[in-house]
């Protein structure tokens, strides 16, 4: 199976891309519907996170408080990287199920954290959706409904976008054209395809 990891900083634009390369009949695995998954109650990751972390990070019903998380693993390095130490491998594992599963002519990874987490080394090629980062800071602080502070730390816990580009062996532009964003994606498309078919 030919694997392509998608990734991108934070608000970059990787679900919609993500999107519209499924819509060619591609399986896409994405990282954090999965990361969702493995936190849900009853889960081992969430009694792993509550025993780490606290108990106040959980909701009423028992599920986690993903804001209240998201201020504590970003409040410093040492934090996140216990986070992602218990994450990351329940992940990686669920990954590796779904992959052996896929039955489209490649299988598109969207992984956000994809050059910072490492051990991602099965996939035969990175794309990286990049967007200028004031672009980046905007869509994130909308969508997700945090500060612009908390932004930046997310930002900065993230590659630089230049280090991202320089890791990447496709890139993808977002720059909110809808219809140039379908061309590059259609293109690439075409491309992994041939790639894919010369590898098996």
């Amino acid at each position: 199976m030919y694997v392509v990891a998608l990734t991108g900083g934070i608000g970059s634009g990787k679900s919609t891309v993500a999107e519209l390369i499924a819509a060619h009949g591609i399986t896409v695995i994405d990282a954090d519907v999965i990361a969702r998954h493995v936190v849900e109650p009853g889960m081992p990751a969430l009694e792993q996170i509550t025993h780490t972390f606290g108990h106040d990070l959980l909701q009423a019903d028992g599920s986690l408080d993903r804001a209240a998380l998201r201020q504590t693993a970003f409040s410093n390095d040492k934090q996140r990287l216990r986070l992602e130490a218990i994450l990351h491998p329940l992940i990686r594992g669920e990954i590796m199920t779904s992959i052996a599963a896929s039955q489209s002519p490649y299988t598109l990874l969207v992984i956000p954290l994809l050059f910072e987490s490492g051990g991602y080394t099965f996939v035969d090629a990175t794309i990286v959706v990049d967007c200028p980062e004031q672009l980046q800071l905007q869509r994130t602080t909308e969508r997700d409904k945090v500060s612009e502070s908390d932004a930046r730390k997310i930002m900065a816990s993230q590659w630089s976008r230049q280090d991202r580009l320089e890791a990447a062996d496709h890139i993808i532009h977002n720059n909110d054209d809808i219809n140039s964003l379908w061309e590059q994606v259609d293109t690439l498309h075409q491309q992994l395809l041939e790639t894919a078919a010369d590898t098996t």
